[in-house]
C-alpha cells in the first residue's frame, strides 16, 4: 500500500500539527499556498512556468518531471504538496519511500478544488483561511454559473494541440470550466484528462464552438465550413493561461472564458 494518500491529515491527539517547512511539487499548489496567504511556509517549489511574485526567492526543486531529489531532501520538508502528474512514476515511488507528510492533489471539478483548497489550508495549520476562500470561490461560480446558464448547452470543442488533435476529457477541470459557462464539451464521454481525437471525430459532433490557445489552431478549422463554429464564426482564442492551473485563480479565468464565449450575457 503506498504511504502517500490522497488526502494525508497530519494529526496528534486529534489536533492538525503545525507545519514549518514545505515544498511544493505543483505551480497550482504554489499557488494555493499563496492565495491562502502563506507563502512564509514555502522553503522549494517545482518550477513551470512563471512564478507569483511572492516567490521570486525560493529554492527551486527542479522542473516540471524533472525532480531533484537531493535539493528536495537538503530542505528537510515536514510537509510535501504533490500532483501526480508533475512527477514521473519512478520519482513517485521513491517520494513514497521517505516518509515525508504529503497531500496528494487532482481536482477534477471546482467542488473538488475548493474542497482541496480548505485541505490544504488545514494542513498548514490555517483552516480559516481555507474556509474563507473556498466560501468565496464557491459564491463566485454559483454567480458565474447563473449569470450564464443556458437551457440549452453551448456544444464546444476544446482544443490542446494540433498535430496530434488532443482535447480535454470530461474529468479534466476545464470541463467543469465550460459547464459553468453554459457549454459542454463535445468529448465529455472520454475519460481521458487529455485524449487525441480524429478531425473527423470533432467533424461529426460538430461543435458551435472551437477554443484554442493558437490563432493558427483555429486557422485550420475554416477548412471544414460544414462545421457550425467555422460556419458562425465561433473560432475562439483563448489567451487566459490561467485555465491549465487549478487554483484559486482558475476562477477568474473561468469567468474571462465565459466572457469569451457569450459575450453579451
Amino acid at each position: 500500500m503506498r504511504r502517500w494518500l490522497a488526502v494525508l491529515l497530519l494529526a496528534t491527539s486529534g489536533s492538525v500539527v503545525a507545519v514549518e517547512r514545505v515544498v511544493s511539487l505543483a505551480p497550482s499548489l504554489s499557488e494555493i499556498v499563496v492565495e491562502l496567504g502563506s507563502a512564509d511556509l514555502l522553503v522549494g517549489v517545482l518550477d513551470a512556468g512563471d512564478r507569483p511574485a511572492e516567490l521570486t526567492s525560493v529554492p527551486s526543486v527542479g522542473r516540471y518531471g524533472q525532480l531533484d531529489m537531493e535539493r528536495l531532501l537538503s530542505l528537510k520538508p515536514d510537509l510535501l504538496l504533490l500532483w501526480p502528474g508533475s512527477v514521473g512514476p519512478a520519482q513517485r515511488e521513491q517520494l513514497s519511500r521517505l516518509g515525508i507528510p504529503t497531500f496528494v492533489a487532482e481536482p477534477h471539478s471546482f467542488e473538488q478544488l475548493t474542497t482541496q483548497i480548505e485541505a490544504i489550508a488545514q494542513q498548514l495549520g490555517r483552516p480559516e483561511r481555507g474556509q474563507t476562500l473556498a466560501t468565496h470561490l464557491r459564491a463566485r461560480l454559483a454567480e458565474l454559473r447563473e449569470r450564464y446558464r443556458r437551457d440549452e448547452p453551448l456544444k464546444v470543442f476544446y482544443q490542446v494541440w494540433d498535430q496530434p488533435l488532443y482535447t480535454v476529457g470530461g474529468g479534466q477541470i476545464i470541463s467543469d470550466a465550460l459547464e459553468v459557462c453554459g457549454a459542454r464539451n463535445v468529448f465529455t464521454d472520454l475519460s481521458l484528462p487529455a485524449p487525441q481525437v480524429s478531425v473527423e471525430a470533432v467533424l461529426q459532433r460538430n461543435p458551435q464552438a472551437i477554443l484554442a490557445s493558437s490563432q493558427a489552431q483555429l486557422d485550420a478549422w475554416k477548412t471544414w465550413k460544414q462545421v457550425s463554429a467555422v460556419a458562425q464564426g465561433q473560432l475562439l482564442l483563448v489567451t487566459d493561461k490561467g485555465l491549465e492551473r487549478p487554483s484559486g485563480q482558475m476562477i477568474e479565468a473561468t469567468a474571462t472564458l465565459c466572457q469569451l464565449i457569450a459575450p453579451g450575457r
